[in-house]
């Protein structure tokens, strides 16, 4: 090879991403607009609606005209709105970087925490709190004692995450297709334990579960918002230091560990990190499947399959495309609310059927 053939060589990775630099900041902008232009949507629309006009006031930008309608909206907008929007928007976040982990850690497109069971596993260990505590310690136990509930869903999806990690792995690899089919057999086994509670609650508790299964974020208040906020800090700290991991594992993981990357502490603090966040989120909101695997997808055809980008830019996706899904519930039944976890799964099914069918079709290619 020549000097020439050398020089162009060693450039082509910087001089491609150059190329790419423009086209990611343009999807970043856009991503970031789309967030912001989703919870304007989401904090005017509603039962109780408010008008651009009204809303800089009550945001506190500007005077108010009525003071009757003023504090009205300020009430609704402080109290109601804007936690439920900064939920959703954590929860999608959390959610979105869920699935782009768990697919880059197991080198599978169609792998989503809820699909192979750890947001099952989480709602069963929330749903396992709720009737066997105050079955066994004092009626309403698990509802006084909120923050039994995140806890118990983070523990019930990092036993089953790592459950699927022993039993897909072999020898130091780990089998995809043994991941996928051990998560879709815990799902269904820890969906029949569901039931199984289901069969043993009462009214309130059974409406208690119903939350868990279908998701919701009727209930979001500030300090649910509180208890979210560490869990996104620490996926913000924790993005960089395992992007290029992900990265390098498309290769292999012997490829991977001849190029300096801890495999085992990688996939450790994937894990982690993954169960943490689908954790927290089923805590909080219940099962939102499938927001984990079409948000993954979608950027990758925009800015590529590079963590260091695809991370931050799932998160603000995510958090645009939830908050959304949860405007589009509020306010499609109007007063009622339909489930968001319904909404997602009416258009992530579909985009699940097309990935399957992709997939297939390059396989036979």
């Amino acid at each position: 090879m020549s000097a020439a053939e050398i020089s162009v060589s060693a450039s082509s990775p910087h001089t491609a991403a150059a190329k790419r630099r423009p086209k990611a900041f343009a999807v970043f902008a856009a991503l970031l607009a789309l967030l912001v232009c989703t919870a304007l949507l989401a904090a005017t629309l509603g039962a109780a609606g408010i008008p651009l006009e009204r809303l800089w006031p009550a945001l506190g930008f500007g005077g108010a005209k009525d003071p009757a309608t003023f504090a009205r909206d300020q009430l609704v907008l402080w109290s109601i709105r804007i936690p439920r929007i900064a939920i959703a928007a954590m929860i999608g976040a959390l959610l979105a970087v869920a699935g782009t982990v768990m697919q880059g850690l197991f080198r599978n497109p169609l792998a989503d925490p809820a699909l192979v069971g750890v947001s099952s596993g989480g709602a069963f260990a929330a749903a396992f709190t709720i009737v066997i505590l105050d079955s066994m310690i004092a009626p309403n136990a698990a509802a006084n004692a909120f923050e039994l509930l995140p806890l118990a869903a983070f523990a019930g999806s990092l036993i089953t995450t790592l459950l699927l990690y022993k039993i897909a792995s072999r020898d130091g690899r780990t089998s995809v297709a043994m991941f996928l089919l051990s998560g879709l057999a815990i799902a269904a086994l820890a969906n029949a334990a569901i039931g199984l509670l289901i069969f043993m609650a009462d009214d309130r508790q059974l409406r208690d579960i119903s939350f868990w299964l279908l998701g919701s974020l009727g209930g979001a208040t500030w300090s649910k918002a509180a208890l979210l906020a560490p869990f996104v800090i620490i996926a913000g700290l924790v993005m960089p230091f395992i992007a290029r991991g992900l990265d390098v594992l498309v290769l292999g993981e012997q490829e991977a560990f001849y190029s300096g990357i801890n495999v085992e502490r990688l996939k450790m603090i994937s894990i982690v990190l993954v169960s943490a966040m689908t954790g927290a989120a089923v805590a909080i909101c219940g099962v939102i499947g499938f927001v984990g695997i079409v948000v993954p997808h979608l950027l990758r055809l925009a800015i590529g399959p590079g963590h260091r980008l695809l991370l931050p830019a799932s998160a603000l996706f995510g958090a645009a495309l939830m908050v959304f899904a949860d405007t589009f519930a509020r306010v499609l039944a109007a007063p009622a609310e339909i489930p968001v976890g319904i909404l997602t799964a009416t258009i992530g099914a579909p985009f699940f059927l097309y990935m399957l069918l992709r997939q297939r079709a390059l396989v036979g290619s």
